[in-house]
C-alpha cells in the first residue's frame, strides 16, 4: 500500500559534494521550482531535502502523474539543465514504496550518513518536511511517513549506541578548528546559522574558544551568539572590516561564495599569528572558492575532505548500527499497519455497503413478485435477515484485502480493482482516494517515540 510513495536524489556516494553542489536547489528560487515541479506532475506531496551528504525529492504520486520514472523530470528540476540520453538515469538514484519509506527512515537515523549516526540530518529532515508544509505539499501520506521517519532518529538515538562519541560532521570539523587554535590561539568565526553552525557553537562553547557569530540577518546572528555569550556581527561588516580570527567555519545556503577574494585577503591580513586562517568550508555549493584560496595561499578544508574523515570510521560504527537497523525494520512493519488501517477502513465500509445495497435490491424485487404476500413484520424481518447475511459475505473479501495491503506486493491491489466491473471498481477506487486525504498526525518536535 506504500507503491505511490517515491524517492530521487543523489548523495555523497556520487561524486562528492562538486556533485551535490550542482542538484542543490538556491533558496531563493526553491519554493517557485518544487510548485511548479509538482503541478506539472501532478504529485499532490512533495518535499525537498538538501544536507552536505544529499539531494532528494520525497514523494507522493497520483493516478494522474504522467511517467513512472521521474529522474529525468527531477534532473532538470534539480541542474536546470535537460539530462543527456542516460544521465539522470546513471546520476539519481531512486526508491519506490517501501524501499522510499525504508531510505528516508535510514537517513533520518544517521544509518546512511558518510557519518554513520551524525545528529544533524535530524534537523534537517524535520526542516524538509516544514518546508513541504508551508508549500502546501505535505498531505497525509508524507506526514504520516515523516512523523515515522523522525519516530524512529528518536529511538536510535536513545536506545541505542550509535549516537556515542563523534557521530557529526561538525564535530569533525570543530576537530580543525581545535587544532589549529591549539598552534595559533586566537579568535574562531562561524558564518551562517545553520544545523553545522549551531552544532559547533556548543562544542566551541563547552571547550571555553572565543567565537564570533556572523550572519546575513544581524538579527539571526544575535539570537544564537546570545545563546552562547558570544559576540556576532552581520555578513557585510565582516567582509568589508573584518576582525582578527584565526580560524572560520562557515555553511551558509547561500549556493554561492559568500566570500570573495578582497574579503579573503583582508582576513589573512589581520590574523594576530600572521598566518593565513584556516577555513573550514561545509556549505554545498561552497561559500568560498577553493581556487581563490590555492591563490592566496589560505588553508581550505571542504566537505569532500571531511566526508572522507567520516568514511574512515564509517565501517566499525556500522558494527554498532545492527539494533539500529532493527529499529527501521520494526518501524517499516509498524508503517505498513498504519497504511493498511488508513486504507482498510474506508474499503471495509465501501464493500459492505456494496454487498448490503445488492442484497436489499434483490430482496425488494423477491417482494414484489414472488413475496408479495408479506406483511409489514415479515417484510422488516426478512430485509434484517439479507442485511446480516451480507455483511458475513463481505467479511471473506474484506480479511483477504486486509492481508493484500499489508503484505502483497506493488501493484496487487490495482490488479484486485481491474478484475471486478468498472463500477464496483470505481467505488472502491473512491473511498481509497478520500482514506488518501484524511487528515495524518503531525510528527512531533523534538522526534522522539
Amino acid at each position: 500500500m506504500l507503491e505511490h510513495l517515491g524517492l530521487v536524489g543523489v548523495s555523497w556516494r556520487q561524486g562528492g559534494s562538486e556533485a551535490l553542489a550542482e542538484f542543490a536547489l538556491q533558496d531563493g528560487e526553491a519554493a517557485a521550482r518544487l510548485k511548479e515541479f509538482a503541478q506539472r506532475l501532478q504529485l499532490p506531496e512533495l518535499a525537498y531535502l538538501a544536507t552536505c551528504n544529499r539531494v532528494e525529492l520525497i514523494f507522493a504520486r497520483s493516478e494522474r502523474t504522467p511517467v513512472p520514472d521521474l529522474r529525468r523530470d527531477a534532473f532538470k528540476l534539480l541542474t536546470g539543465r535537460a539530462a543527456a540520453h542516460g544521465e539522470a538515469e546513471r546520476r539519481l538514484r531512486a526508491w519506490q514504496g517501501e524501499g522510499a519509506a525504508e531510505h528516508l527512515f535510514l537517513t533520518a537515523a544517521g544509518l546512511d550518513s558518510a557519518c554513520v549516526g551524525e545528529t544533524e540530518i535530524v534537523g534537517q529532515v524535520r526542516y524538509s518536511q516544514e518546508r513541504s508544509l508551508e508549500l502546501g505539499l505535505c498531505g497525509p501520506s508524507l506526514q504520516l511517513v515523516f512523523g515515522e521517519a523522525l519516530r524512529i532518529a528518536g529511538r536510535v538515538r536513545g536506545g541505542t549506541r550509535l549516537a556515542e562519541g563523534r557521530v557529526s560532521l561538525a564535530e569533525i570539523a570543530v576537530q580543525q578548528l581545535r587544532e589549529r587554535i591549539s598552534r595559533t590561539p586566537g579568535r574562531i568565526a562561524l558564518v551562517g546559522v545553520s544545523p553545522m553552525t549551531e552544532r559547533a557553537a556548543v562544542s566551541l562553547a563547552a571547550s571555553g574558544l572565543d567565537f564570533t557569530i556572523v550572519n546575513r540577518t544581524a538579527d539571526k546572528a544575535a539570537a544564537l551568539a546570545a545563546r552562547h555569550g558570544a559576540a556576532h556581527m552581520s555578513l557585510e561588516d565582516f567582509r568589508r572590516e573584518p576582525p582578527a580570527v584565526e580560524a572560520l567555519l562557515t555553511a551558509t545556503g547561500a549556493g554561492k561564495p559568500v566570500l570573495d577574494s578582497p574579503s579573503l585577503e583582508r582576513l589573512a591580513a589581520h590574523t594576530a599569528s600572521g598566518q593565513p586562517p584556516l577555513i573550514v568550508d561545509m556549505a554545498v555549493p561552497g561559500d568560498v572558492d577553493a581556487a581563490v584560496c590555492a591563490k592566496l595561499a589560505i588553508p581550505r578544508v571542504g566537505m569532500d575532505a571531511i566526508v572522507q574523515h567520516a568514511e574512515r570510521s564509517r565501517a566499525a560504527r556500522l558494527v554498532e548500527a545492527g539494533p539500529a537497523r532493527e529499529q527501521v525494520d520494526r518501524a517499516l512493519d509498524e508503517l505498513k499497519d498504519r497504511f493498511t488501517e488508513r486504507y482498510y477502513g474506508p474499503l471495509y465500509g465501501a464493500l459492505q455497503q456494496r454487498y448490503r445495497r445488492t442484497a436489499l435490491e434483490g430482496v425488494r424485487r423477491l417482494m414484489k413478485k414472488d413475496l408479495a404476500g408479506l406483511g409489514d413484520a415479515e417484510r422488516a424481518a426478512v430485509e434484517t435477515w439479507a442485511e446480516v447475511l451480507a455483511r458475513r459475505f463481505a467479511h471473506i473479501p474484506c480479511l483477504g484485502l486486509r492481508g493484500l495491503l499489508h503484505d502483497g506486493p506493488d501493484g496487487s491491489l490495482e490488479a484486485f480493482l481491474g478484475g471486478l466491473e468498472p463500477e464496483f471498481a470505481d467505488e472502491l477506487r473512491a473511498a481509497l482516494r478520500g482514506a488518501a486525504h484524511a487528515p495524518a498526525p503531525l510528527a512531533r518536535r523534538n522526534g522522539e517515540a
